[in-house]
């Protein structure tokens, strides 16, 4: 038989909240990183095009013209690929995420806190840790991008009987 009392289910949503902030916190930092390094690449391109294209006008010349057009074309895909990867939303949505779950993870450090203190009846535990297990779920309220599921994979642990692919 298997016995968990209020107080280790309490821990053990703490535990997850926790963890899932950390998955969503490391997420926004990846994504940041790659927004900034993409927008660096776009500047790059999108300067490398104007130089070129002001030399052609110095110095007229068909290999600044291509070279210019290059340069534009380069830039354009780059934009374009980049918006539609959609990496600010993800970035705003995994930032949200993770700055909703610190505040309920420390809701429950807060109410693990009270309880060691003795502090806290057994009555008001319960009804804390049912608030506490609403706002944990709210939190997920909103619907995730198309690539949940691969966060899904980072975040929570394989079954036993669920192989690998």
């Amino acid at each position: 038989m298997f016995a968990l009392s209020v107080i280790d289910q309490v821990r053990l949503e703490s535990e997850q909240a926790a963890r899932n902030y950390t998955v969503h916190a490391r997420a926004a930092e990846r994504i940041a990183s790659l927004v900034f390094r993409t927008r660096i690449a776009i500047t790059a391109l999108l300067t490398v095009a104007t130089a070129t294209a002001i030399t052609n006008l110095l110095f007229p010349s068909r290999p600044y013209l291509v070279a210019a057009v290059i340069g534009s074309a380069f830039a354009l895909f780059a934009f374009v690929v980049y918006e539609g990867l959609g990496l600010e939303a993800r970035l705003y949505a995994h930032r949200s995420f993770a700055h909703r779950l610190w505040l309920v993870s420390e809701r429950y450090r807060s109410l693990l806190s009270e309880v060691n203190e003795g502090g806290i009846d057994a009555a008001m535990l319960v009804r804390r840790r049912d608030e506490l297990i609403n706002q944990l779920h709210a939190t997920y309220d909103f619907p995730f991008g198309a690539d949940q599921a691969g966060y899904e994979l980072g975040r929570l642990p394989p079954l036993p009987d669920e192989r690998v692919a």
